[in-house]
């Protein structure tokens, strides 16, 4: 069998697109769906290089189109399911027990949690899989919180393919170029990073100047 190798500018080859690019390579669409299966359960594994990875191998010839979407739409559910059965074996009881434990916070704070997923969790589940870092992180607590595993598949499915679809098309029509997805979803990722980090940081100093007055008027 004939394998067509891919030129990777601007990327050692022994980069992750380099070891993607070996595994569809080798694997064709099955290897680009394992690459995402393993991006989805090692976030720091980027699918902003994977994916266009993917879309520019199927401009060279070496997969169709169709099967780089379907294998790495399939390759996203996968390592979705492993997850949400990570969370489901982990439980909720067992999640109240080590958030009892942590400082600066209530356990009406994870009961505020659940309530929020309890009506948001499909809304969730389906934008989550198009955000950077979330893509991983959200299918733990909708297996914590039991969501339906075929509402689960359903809505992980679907914002899966339309994530996948953007950056594979994007690969495809860039050819050589595929690498500049990398950046602008490198800036999105970064964005991300930077809410999430303000968000806890308010969170703290929020509990932390609660904390003080409680005591300041247990004093007075």
């Amino acid at each position: 069998m004939h394998v067509m190798y891919l030129a990777l500018p601007q990327e050692p080859a022994n980069g992750i697109a380099g070891w993607a690019a070996h595994l569809v390579d080798v694997l064709g669409g099955p290897g680009a769906g394992l690459a995402i299966a393993l991006e989805n359960l090692f976030p720091p594994l980027p699918s902003e290089v994977i994916l266009p990875l993917t879309g520019f191998a199927a401009g060279q010839g070496v997969l169709t189109l169709v099967s780089a979407l379907f294998w790495t739409t399939l390759g996203s559910v996968v390592g979705a399911v492993i997850l949400y059965w990570i969370g489901m074996l982990f439980g909720r009881e067992r999640m109240h027990a080590i958030w009892a434990k942590l400082p600066l916070v209530k356990a009406s704070d994870l009961v505020r949690t659940e309530e929020w997923f309890a009506r948001h969790g499909t809304k969730a589940v389906f934008l989550g899989r198009m955000v950077p870092i979330f893509r991983s992180l959200i299918s733990v607590p909708a297996g914590v919180e039991r969501m339906p595993l075929p509402v689960f598949i359903m809505l992980t499915t679907l914002g899966s393919l339309m994530w996948n679809s953007v950056l594979v098309l994007a690969g495809y029509w860039l050819g050589d170029q595929w690498a500049v997805v990398e950046g602008y979803v490198g800036i999105l990722s970064k964005v991300v990073v930077v809410l999430v980090v303000g968000a806890l940081v308010g969170y703290v100093a929020v509990r932390l100047r609660g904390r003080n007055r409680a005591q300041h008027r247990r004093t007075s």
